[in-house]
């Protein structure tokens, strides 16, 4: 590597994501892409990240935890540096969530299974992926799906606490996390 190229500035990127498996395989893709990266699984430490590191990027899995959500985060975070040019990422989408990333902050909303390109692409689009009002729908979605998406809204409004969602639904807690569990409706 000549000199002049080791003095270039590298691209740097926050990845908050609680699993262990994916997580470090995203971040060693990145490296390779010329990104220095730092990746944690809790909230806190990404807080600390950006205070001492101060990111231009950041992606964020929707569900970190228990006691907290990526949405959350995103917040924090963007209080912190608002310049963070951040994604959610998540197994679990919904219109609902999606619309409420993008309010709070986020440039892009991508669901899981994401390689490392749609993810730069993504973070690196000059417009957001989505803005407030702005969902279309090219056909109705399935009952099934509906469901799922006005689940995760009353879910999103409650903070992600499951026992409050499953009071306002009328449904059992239990049921709640089971819901939760599946993987979301196609269409």
């Amino acid at each position: 590597m000549s000199q002049g190229a080791e003095s270039e500035h590298k691209l740097t990127l926050l990845i908050v994501d609680d699993d262990e498996v994916f997580r470090p395989r995203l971040a060693r893709a990145f490296e390779t892409r010329g990104f220095e990266v730092w990746h944690t699984a809790d909230a806190r430490s990404a807080a600390d990240i950006v205070r001492e590191h101060d990111p231009e990027f950041g992606v964020i899995d929707l569900r970190i935890s228990t006691e907290s959500n990526g949405l959350q985060v995103l917040k924090e975070l963007l209080e912190l540096s608002p310049h963070l040019r951040a994604i959610i990422l998540t197994g679990y989408g919904s219109i609902a969530t999606a619309v409420d990333a993008v309010k709070l902050g986020a440039v892009s909303y991508l669901t899981k299974p994401a390689d490392a390109d749609e993810i730069l692409h993504a973070l690196t689009q000059k417009e957001p992926a989505l803005t407030s009002g702005e969902v279309s729908y090219e056909e109705a979605p399935s009952l099934a799906r509906a469901e799922w998406e006005h689940i995760n809204r009353v879910l999103s409004d409650c903070g992600g606490n499951i026992s409050q969602a499953a009071r306002i639904l009328g449904i059992h807690r239990r049921s709640l996390q089971r819901k939760l569990a599946k993987h979301p409706p196609q269409k």
